[in-house]
């Protein structure tokens, strides 16, 4: 799948630059991303970068695909309540390129990836690695998981929030005001 990924070296370490699976999937969605085009990109690619920082790139394409994918039904179906339609688009392209093996993991990354506590897939596993990279996104590096600050900081300064935080907090506020019993639907202890 992956064909030919660039790297680039900061000096806090290589940092992945592009990653064909994500630029292929993001461009297929780019009318349903529209103005959140950008900030998307660029949050998929510090998920991945982190994410590759605490397992290595031994699997690479699948963080790519959970990646890619795990908050594209905020998009693609009008939802703040998008893990399952995420975890939907994610097994349709995962059948779609016969990788049928990597449904349940992949399916698992994108259902625990804001998980507050730790994955029931155990701490080695790539989920909980997962669902550590996002938590360090979201919260700007606040939580570390013990990836190195100039690190993270390498990562926004190469792929800026653009917005993506700030849209965070407008969906928030939207679902807040029509469901104010379930306000964050993603979220899991």
């Amino acid at each position: 799948m992956t064909t030919s990924v660039e790297t680039s070296n900061l000096g806090y370490g290589t940092l992945l630059t592009r990653i064909p699976t994500v630029d292929d999937v993001l461009n297929a969605h780019a009318i349903a991303l529209r103005d959140d085009f950008v900030a998307y990109r660029n949050h998929v690619y510090r998920i991945v970068n982190l994410c590759v920082a605490i397992v290595g790139q031994r699997e690479l394409e699948k963080i790519a695909v959970a990646a890619v994918f795990h908050d594209l039904g905020i998009w693609t179906k009008g939802t703040f309540d998008y893990i399952a339609p995420s975890i939907a688009l994610a097994h349709d392209y995962l059948i779609a390129r016969a990788r049928e093996d990597w449904t349940t993991e992949i399916e698992g990354m994108i259902a625990d990836h804001h998980k507050v506590t730790q994955s029931t897939a155990g701490p080695d596993s790539l989920v909980e690695a997962f669902r550590q990279a996002d938590w360090i996104d979201v919260t700007g590096g606040l939580r570390r998981f013990g990836v190195p600050r100039p690190f993270i900081a390498s990562l926004f300064a190469t792929w800026p929030d653009a917005g993506f935080h700030w849209r965070l907090v407008t969906l928030t506020l939207d679902r807040f005001r029509s469901h104010p019993l379930t306000p964050l639907p993603m979220v899991k202890l």
